[in-house]
């Protein structure tokens, strides 16, 4: 090899390299930002999921904008006028650094906030939001220019991009977030930000020099005749489906398998790694491969998650539905790669690859919570991907109608058995059988998209309807805040007399329950029993002083409301306006209205709404507030708890609830409580004679004077013991907090 040879070989290696890496660097930087702000605002606003969606939707749109940005002066500017505009957009940027609120900002209390966080997100990170999200098709769009000899089919480097992606999303919970304080990433990220505006500049200077070469675009040419709106739209739909099932699987798993934290990076993990190995030389090979496995993963999947659950643990589950999400998201976006267009109309793809994306998004924010009271976009979209397989021939009309047909009939039919055949459950081994029968037939159908699809649809949909008919569902809605279900179940009483009680469920996770019969209905159950902690320190306080004035923070069914006194001043802080609704019907819980109907109920995260109450206020404040089986961090922290202690008086006991199968949230406390000099009680709670209803619980409580403790350290009802110490944990704080310190 001669030495010019050898040496352009370098000159094409470190070429290849700084585009890539300006790539990487950006979608790090991006799904760092994510997170990072998402935290900043958690303080001021809580932790309510529309806070989050609304985030994820600004995130959407901007990066929308960005490609548009990037299509738009790259179709109509010369690179020398693209580098002058970018370079202007990324001076004005700098004005958003270091990443900080805006000043004096206040969330609004008497309206809905999502004006203004848009607002203030606009303000505070838009700017180099923006810039960040106009990287990917810019500068893959400069690197077509530069005469490099892979600058024909430069999506290459989108796989760099979504690497850069794929490791800051893992990097983030499980390096950034544990080690580093929010301040500091605050100012590294800004420093990391200043590097990837040197690599563009980078960019921008390899174009410069490069010589001008003009494409002329033919109307009538081949390659526009290809970019017809057909291909638009399938673009479209490739994007946007894999977009909300990414979404839907992510709020399925984590309300209806397992409420385990961290648990949403598996799937968003799985959605990015599909795109670096489509857009890299394997999609080839490994497309038609997913293509032939999808009906063979398909076959499990529908039958032991949809049609017949068997008793398997919650990570048998859970891998089936990410294998199927994984196949489907590899297919559309395997078909998405395979008909990428020539680079002439590199900004145009992925313009309208992120308008999908943002579509799938906005569709399982502001659509989908108010058409369906459950989360039946996932199946709907798992439904939509099987249709978007790739067809080896168009079929016919008359053939696409006999498609149609069959899997139309057989939810007419089933339909029509559910409503007219009265003990419907005495069938339902038979009726099982009969749908497992059918998804076999699925698998003889693949390669017709639409009666696969269809078909595999209506199996889903019978599945459904007979586990909601078994379940004895008496009630289910949806709220920003996840889907709530009313549920009749029956136990044996002791006069061996079947006894039918209603219980709550926010996704998986049990809210509550209720006896119905007049003499047991104030009894309350469940982590709230009279023999458990709460009864204990009721019992005992009761004693001392009846004229207490409590807070409750979280409603569920309204069972601690059964501890009230007539002469007690109580006020009930939930967030959820559903919660509010079901507790307060006595068709489903009487709770409230037989205990604690002069009580007050205060709307909003819990956090913002004991700010606004007088210092000294509470003799009692109760913390039992869970999202499924997961309290927000928000509420956790040393701000929160001396929130908490302000609104108390000098001698008032604060009680925490920390039942949770997968975190020990009793660290937290204990460190707060060593940190700060304050005295904690812990009981873990079992039952020790068989109760209905009454459960394994855990519960802290807290005081500034050690003296207030004293009742429940002297008590023989329960097992109250000193919070053991943790020398290992550092202290949570609005600042700093790290969920894999406190993992069982």
């Amino acid at each position: 090899m001669s030495y010019t040879s050898e040496e352009k070989q370098n000159q094409s290696l470190s070429l290849t390299l700084l585009f890539a890496g300006t790539l990487f660097i950006s979608a790090s930087l991006m799904f760092v930002l994510q997170p990072l702000f998402g935290k900043i605002l958690l303080p001021l606003l809580g932790g309510s999921p529309a806070v989050w969606n609304t985030c994820m939707v600004f995130y959407q749109i901007i990066l929308f904008l960005g490609y548009l940005y990037a299509h738009t002066i790259s179709t109509r500017f010369g690179r020398h006028r693209q580098i002058q505009i970018h370079a202007l957009v990324i001076a004005l940027s700098f004005l958003a650094l270091p990443l900080a609120l805006p000043e004096n900002t206040t969330p609004p209390t008497d309206t809905n906030p999502t004006i203004w966080l848009l607002w203030t997100l606009l303000l505070a990170i838009g700017l180099p939001f923006f810039v960040v999200s106009t990287t990917a098709p810019l500068v893959q769009k400069w690197f077509t220019n530069i005469g490099h000899k892979t600058s024909h089919d430069p999506y290459y480097l989108y796989a760099a991009s979504n690497t850069g992606s794929l490791i800051a999303l893992l990097s983030y919970p499980f390096l950034l977030e544990p080690t580093i304080g929010l301040s500091n990433q605050k100012i590294y990220w800004s420093l990391g930000y200043l590097v990837l505006c040197f690599l563009i500049s980078g960019c921008a200077f390899i174009l410069w020099r490069t010589q001008q070469t003009t494409i002329i675009i033919d109307e009538h040419s081949p390659a526009e005749n290809n970019l017809s709106l057909f291909r638009k739209l399938h673009w479209l739909a490739l994007a946007f489906v894999p977009s909300s099932l990414l979404l839907g699987l992510t709020n399925f798993i984590s309300t209806d398998i397992a409420s385990v934290p961290l648990l949403w990076i598996i799937p968003l993990t799985l959605y990015l790694l599909s795109f670096v190995i489509v857009f890299s030389k394997w999609n080839d090979k490994t497309h038609s491969i997913m293509v032939k496995l999808q009906p063979l993963v398909l076959l499990p999947f529908i039958t032991y998650a949809f049609i017949n659950p068997a008793d398997l643990p919650y990570w048998a589950y859970l891998i089936l539905h990410l294998l199927a999400f994984f196949f489907a998201v590899m297919v559309c976006h395997g078909e998405l790669a395979k008909n990428r267009p020539h680079t002439q109309y590199l900004t145009n793809f992925y313009l309208i690859m992120s308008f999908g994306g943002m579509l799938g998004g906005m569709f399982n924010t502001f659509v989908a919570p108010f058409v369906f009271n459950g989360i039946y976009e996932y199946p709907l979209m798992i439904v939509a991907a099987l249709l978007l397989r790739p067809w080896q021939t168009t079929p016919s009309t008359k053939g696409l109608l006999l498609q149609i047909t069959g899997p139309s009939l057989l939810i007419i039919t089933g339909l029509l058995v559910y409503n007219n055949i009265g003990n419907l459950l005495q069938y339902f081994d038979v009726i099982v059988i009969i749908l497992i029968s059918l998804t076999v037939v699925t698998y003889f159908l693949r390669k017709q998209p639409v009666a696969f699809a269809l078909l595999t649809g209506a199996i889903i949909f019978l599945a459904l309807g007979l586990h909601g008919l078994s379940s004895n569902t008496l009630y289910q809605d949806r709220s920003f805040f996840g889907v709530l279900s009313v549920r009749e179940s029956e136990l044996t009483s002791e006069q061996n007399q079947p006894e039918k009680y209603h219980e709550l469920f926010h996704g998986t996770t049990k809210h509550g329950a209720q006896r119905l019969p007049s003499d047991l209905a104030t009894t309350p159950l469940t982590y709230y029993s009279r023999p458990g902690p709460m009864g204990q320190l009721f019992k005992e306080y009761n004693n001392i002083n009846q004229n207490w004035t409590v807070g409750i923070v979280g409603l569920g069914a309204g069972a601690l409301a059964c501890y009230a006194k007539e002469q007690q001043n109580w006020t009930l802080y939930e967030i959820d306006p559903l919660v509010v609704d079901i507790a307060s019907n006595p068709e489903y819980f009487s709770y409230l209205k037989l205990c604690a109907s002069h009580a007050k109920i205060r709307l909003g995260d819990a956090r913002l709404s004991l700010e606004k109450e007088p210092d000294n206020t509470f003799d009692l404040l109760v913390m039992d507030a869970f999202s499924s089986d997961s309290v927000p961090t928000h509420l956790l922290t040393q701000e929160a708890l001396e929130i908490y202690f302000k609104k108390l008086k000098p001698n008032g006991l604060l009680a925490f609830h920390i039942t949770n199968r997968h975190l020990a949230l009793k660290k937290v406390l204990s460190v707060h409580a060593e940190h700060l000099h304050w005295s904690a009680l812990i009981q873990e709670y079992k039952p020790q004679q068989d109760i209905p209803l009454v459960i394994a619980t855990d519960w802290v409580v807290l005081a500034k004077n050690p003296e207030a403790l004293s009742p429940l350290n002297m008590s023989r009802l329960g097992n109250w013991q000193k919070m053991p110490l943790y020398f290992d944990m550092k202290t949570w704080t609005d600042d700093f907090t790290n969920i894999i310190s406190i993992w069982k």
